[in-house]
C-alpha cells in the first residue's frame, strides 16, 4: 500500500523561494510517501478499512511542518508514541476485511474512526479505570499489550493511520456512518468530538459569555456546539485570518475580532462583555478587567498571548479550557491567582453526556448532523489526493493565502 510515513529520510524536495517559513521545513522534515506491506488486522478481533477521506489534524500538521516553537523539544508525550509512523487519525473509511474474531461490521460498511488505542483494542482485560469510566483518551494502557506504544492511530508504529490506502482498526474504534451523512461531513467527527469534550466537561453558565480562541476546525466546531447546545450564551471568537473570521460569523458567533494587537483584542472583548479595564499607573503592560464578565475561554490555540488575554478578561473564578496544543511559553499569570481562575486541560474525547444522553462523542456528532442541528461542511476547504500530500501541507503552512480551514487527504 502507499502510505505517508513520518520517521524516514527526507526526499530532498525544495519549496518555492517565496514559500512561507513553515513550508521550508518540509525540505528537512523526515516524512515521505512510501510503499509498505498492506495493513492487516493487528489482533484476531481487528478489521482493515480503506480510508475514503482523512482530515489533517493540527497535531499532524505541526509534526510534519516541524512547528514545535521554542521549547517544544521536550514534550512528555514522546513517551506515548513509536516510530516510524503513518499519520492520520481523522478518518472516514470503508470496511474491506474482517479478522477471524471481528464483530459488529460487514465488508462495505462506511465508518468513522475513534482512534484511541485504549484497553479494548489492545486486548487488556479487565480494562483500566479510565476506560471503564468512558475516558478513553486517558487510558492507562497506551504503552502496554502487544500493540506498539501510542495513544492513537497514526502515532503507533503498527497502528498505521489514514494517510494510506489501508488502515487497521478494532471494532470498538469504529462507528457506522448513516447513509444520510455525507463523507465530507463525517470527516469532522474527530475534531467536533474534541471540542464537544471541552464544552461538555466545562460548560458555560446559562446566559453567560464564552470566548473561543482560534477559528480553525476546533474553534469553529466549538462555536457550532455552543450555538446548538447553549443558545442563550453569547459567543465571541478571536480569529487569525479573515476567511476564518468569516466562517466563525457564518456559524453564529456574536462577535469576531482579530488576534492582534493584543491590547486591541483585550479592549474589544472588554467592551463586548462589559468588563471594567484597570490600567497600571505608568501605563505599561496590558490592562486587566476587574470585574470581568467572560465566564469561559475555550482556547484551541494554546499560546502565551491567548492565555494572557483570557486571564485578564475573565470573570472572577472563570475558566480557561486549554484544548489547543503548542510549545510552552511564558505568560503573565498573576490574574490566575488574583481572580481564582481555573486553567483546565482538555484531552480529546470519549463517552460524553449531552442533553441527558450518555454515549460516545462521535455518536453524538452523527446524531446532531442527522437532526440538522450542526453542519460543518463549509469548513472543508481543500481536498488533495495522497500523492499531492505536500500541496496539502503547503496549504496549511500558508493559510493566509490558501484560505484553508480544514484540509483533507483522499487516498
Amino acid at each position: 500500500m502507499k502510505a505517508l510515513v513520518f520517521g524516514v529520510e527526507p526526499d530532498g524536495w525544495q519549496p518555492p523561494p517565496d514559500a512561507p517559513a513553515l513550508a521550508h521545513n518540509l525540505a528537512t522534515s523526515p516524512v515521505g510517501l512510501r510503499d509498505l506491506p498492506d495493513a492487516r488486522p493487528l489482533r484476531p478481533d481487528w478489521l482493515v478499512v480503506r480510508p475514503l477521506l482523512t482530515g489533517i489534524c493540527g497535531s499532524d500538521s505541526k509534526q510534519v511542518l516541524l512547528d514545535f516553537g521554542e521549547g517544544g523539544g521536550d514534550s512528555a508525550m514522546f513517551a506515548f508514541c513509536s516510530f516510524p509512523q503513518v499519520l492520520g487519525h481523522e478518518v472516514v473509511a470503508e470496511v474491506v476485511e474482517l479478522g477471524p474474531e471481528a464483530e459488529g461490521y460487514d465488508v462495505g460498511d462506511r465508518v468513522a474512526l475513534n482512534p484511541w488505542l485504549s484497553c479494548r483494542p489492545r486486548g487488556i482485560d479487565p480494562v483500566c479505570p479510565a476506560c471503564a469510566a468512558g475516558d478513553l483518551s486517558l487510558c492507562w494502557s497506551f504503552t502496554t499489550g502487544d500493540i506498539s506504544p501510542g495513544i492513537h492511530t497514526g502515532v503507533a508504529r503498527d497502528a498505521t493511520g489514514g494517510y494510506a490506502d489501508l488502515l487497521p482498526a478494532h471494532s470498538t474504534m469504529l462507528f457506522a456512518v448513516p447513509d444520510a451523512v455525507p463523507t465530507e461531513q463525517a470527516v469532522f467527527a474527530d475534531p467536533f468530538s474534541v471540542s464537544l469534550h471541552a464544552v461538555t466537561r466545562n460548560p458555560p453558565p446559562p446566559g453567560g459569555r464564552a470566548v473561543v480562541w482560534g477559528a480553525g476546525s476546533l474553534g469553529c466546531a466549538a462555536v457550532v456546539i455552543l450555538r446548538a447546545l447553549h443558545p442563550d450564551v453569547e459567543v465571541a471568537v478571536v480569529a487569525r485570518y479573515p476567511h476564518q473570521a468569516a466562517m466563525a460569523k457564518e456559524l453564529g458567533a456574536h462577535l469576531v475580532t482579530a488576534h492582534e494587537p493584543a491590547e486591541e483584542v483585550l479592549e474589544t472583548l472588554a467592551r463586548w462583555s462589559g468588563g471594567v479595564l484597570r490600567r497600571s499607573p505608568d501605563g505599561r503592560g496590558l490592562p486587566m478587567c476587574h470585574p470581568g464578565f467572560v465566564d469561559v475561554a475555550y482556547d484551541t490555540v494554546g499560546k502565551a498571548d491567548s492565555f494572557a488575554i483570557s486571564a485578564r478578561v475573565l470573570a472572577t473564578r472563570g475558566t480557561i479550557v486549554k484544548a489547543g496544543v503548542h510549545a510552552p511559553a511564558r505568560w503573565e499569570w498573576s490574574p490566575v491567582d488574583f481572580k481564582e481562575l481555573r486553567w483546565v486541560g482538555s484531552n480529546a474525547f470519549g463517552v460524553e453526556t449531552v442533553e441527558g444522553q450518555r454515549k460516545h462523542a462521535i455518536e453524538h456528532y452523527l446524531d446532531l448532523v442527522q437532526a440538522g442541528r450542526v453542519d460543518l461542511s463549509g469548513m472543508l476547504t481543500h481536498v488533495f489526493p495522497l500523492d499531492e500530500w505536500r500541496e496539502a501541507f503547503l496549504a496549511i503552512a500558508d493559510q493566509e493565502h490558501s484560505g484553508a480551514i480544514k484540509v483533507a487527504i483522499r487516498p
